[in-house]
């Protein structure tokens, strides 16, 4: 793996853990909401909308990581068969297209954050949240999601015309079961 793609995916592992952590302590504020509901009748306010906006924020910190582990989903019945080559355009197109539909999603993030600054926007809740604050590191997620993208295809493309396709196969490619359960071992 070239080092700054390994550089990207060690940064995306780290994004991918604040995410996780956001979820689990959205999880525990949640809980703690039905705990004091139930046996003391008071409740917090707002950990509904937290734990909304916790969600997003992680959601989108996740798809680099998921982009470098070869997570995302893929109707991939015959594509095991098709010869190397193949799989190799095959596999730079639909980067190209997940790039496309992320910078299209980005693009529409970007102006949605900008009219919330512009605007000043609060949630319409009791909390009134300034929307910025969700906003912003939620589309931070999908701008790195994009920027890994482009650095992946740079990568592939350049493993590919260089003559080494299986490097290529490796930073875009399907899993094959044996790294699968390779990941799951280790």
């Amino acid at each position: 793996m070239l080092p700054f793609i390994a550089k990207a995916h060690h940064f995306s592992r780290l994004l991918a853990w604040l995410g996780g952590t956001l979820i689990l302590g959205s999880a525990l504020l949640v809980t703690l909401e039905v705990v004091l509901r139930k046996f003391f009748g008071l409740s917090m306010a707002g950990a509904d909308e937290i734990s909304g906006y916790a969600f997003g924020v992680a959601t989108s910190l996740g798809f680099a990581f998921a982009l470098f582990e070869r997570a995302h989903i893929r109707v991939d019945a015959l594509f095991l068969i098709l010869p190397r080559w193949l799989r190799v355009i095959l596999n730079l197109f639909g980067l190209l297209l997940l790039i496309g539909f992320a910078a299209i999603v980005t693009w529409m993030a970007w102006q949605l954050v900008g009219d919330t600054l512009k605007h000043g926007s609060h949630s319409i809740t009791p909390m009134r949240t300034p929307l910025a604050l969700p906003q912003i590191p939620w589309l931070a997620g999908w701008v790195i999601f994009v920027a890994s993208g482009v650095l992946l295809f740079f990568g592939a493309l350049f493993s590919t015309l260089t003559g080494d396709s299986a490097s290529a196969d490796r930073l875009i490619g399907v899993k094959t079961l044996d790294e699968q359960i390779e990941d799951e071992t280790t």
